[in-house]
């Protein structure tokens, strides 16, 4: 990674009261490699090494106010870890989630099934896009890059990039590849999902009790290339415990997957595999995500990268301005930077993909992705030890939304 330290230090060190910048339908930042002026309010300490600053920018469509954190992986007694809210399939406010842990500051996390209109009669899963790990565990792998929600990802970047910390306590961005394998006595095929909304055509996904109990038919609807495409008509589900098939079903099914159990649902050719089981035969399902750098992670959350060694990436988009979320990384990810901008009626002009990655660029950000946006950009404080998470942002529906996942900073005692 390069660090840039000049330009980086004389914009950090300009901390200005908060103040409205005159916008105006300029050309996007991508377009013209001016990076765009950031000015701060006051810096307020939230916990050791963590730190809290209000900001505006002037973009194409006008000026934008946000809030960002500033974490110190360096510190002892700072670290990172997933929040959720127990289950995949499930959802909560990002200032609920931090509460539920105890964090001092957090942003909401990837893009997830929020709606399933294109398919009636289905129900929206909550799930995230990309894979997550909580705590060094597993928790879901990454839905088809066409099944994914959010706006257009940039060239060469895939729903299987994350944003994460290795065991080492270093962040990185990084690529979580599901491996997995199902085996019976007479033959094995691939796993192609773990715990996530959408499995490609095809493919046998795995669904674990950290699932939920949240029907698993979304699975089976779409295809590779077309979110919206219908529902497979050709699917299968089977539920093995402690190593053997205890019942098999037409359509997937829903409800909490019991302990030591895990459930697998097939379409098309999955599907058919699937059907040569039979209730008492042995089955073994083996799963891990492999990185695709070297060590393990305790910690990731998908989000597609805008910013790889201090240079946007190539077609970021240049012209849909929104309130949007971003996590970024800078002095050889031991340092990480979290933002969240306003929203609601006096703040929703927003940033461009483009502008967004100049605005991480400018705050020394060496590395950055983008998160969900929109009404779902929400960044909270909490004085450790002291009440409640306090929203810093203004939601852009005027309250929290709920969401799958975020990035929790915690203090260790």
């Amino acid at each position: 990674m390069r660090r840039r330290t000049g330009r980086v230090r004389a914009v950090l060190t300009v901390l200005v009261t908060w103040v409205s910048l005159v916008g105006g339908g300029g050309t996007a930042w991508a377009e013209t490699e001016a990076l765009p002026t950031l000015r701060f309010g006051g810096q307020a300490g939230v916990a050791p090494g963590v730190t809290y600053r209000k900001f505006s920018v002037s973009g194409s469509h006008g000026p934008a106010f946000g809030h960002v954190l500033t974490v110190d992986l360096r510190h002892p007694k700072v670290s990172l870890d997933l929040l959720y809210p127990g289950r995949v399939a499930a959802r909560a406010t990002v200032s609920r989630l931090a509460d539920s842990r105890g964090a001092v500051g957090a942003v909401n996390g990837d893009f997830y099934n929020i709606t399933e209109t294109q398919h009636p009669g289905v129900e929206a899963t909550g799930a995230p896009v990309g894979p997550s790990i909580a705590s060094g565990h597993r928790l879901s792998a990454a839905v088809p890059d066409g099944q994914r929600f959010g706006p257009a990802m940039p060239q060469g970047v895939t729903t299987r990039d994350v944003i994460g910390v290795g065991t080492d306590g270093v962040a990185r961005l990084d690529r979580l590849t599901l491996v997995g394998t199902v085996r019976t006595a007479d033959r094995k095929f691939p796993l192609r999902g773990l715990n996530q909304y959408a499995l490609p055509v095809g493919g046998v996904g795995a669904y674990t009790p950290a699932w939920g109990a949240v029907s698993r038919l979304r699975a089976t609807c779409g295809t590779d290339t077309e979110r919206a495409a219908p529902c497979s008509a050709e699917t299968y589900e089977l539920t093995v415990r402690r190593g053997r098939v205890t019942s098999v079903a037409e359509e997937p099914g829903r409800g909490q997957i019991a302990s030591g159990t895990v459930v697998l649902v097939g379409r098309e050719a999955g599907a058919r595999e699937l059907r040569k089981l039979r209730v008492g035969d042995r089955v073994q399902v083996d799963e891990r995500l492999r990185s695709a750098h070297r060590g393990a992670l305790r910690f990731a959350l998908g989000g597609f990268p805008v910013l790889r060694d201090g240079h946007p990436l190539s077609g970021l988009d240049t012209v849909a301005s929104a309130v949007r979320t971003s996590a970024g990384l800078a002095d050889g990810g031991r340092r990480l930077y979290l933002l969240a901008l306003d929203g609601g009626p006096d703040y929703r002009v927003g940033l461009t993909v483009a502008e967004l990655a100049g605005v991480m660029r400018d705050l020394g950000s060496e590395d950055a992705v983008n998160l969900d946006g929109g009404g779902s950009s929400t960044l909270v404080t909490r004085t450790p030890g002291e009440g409640q998470a306090v929203v810093r942002n203004h939601p852009s529906g005027g309250a929290e939304r709920a969401v799958p996942n975020g990035i929790g900073i915690f203090i260790r005692r």
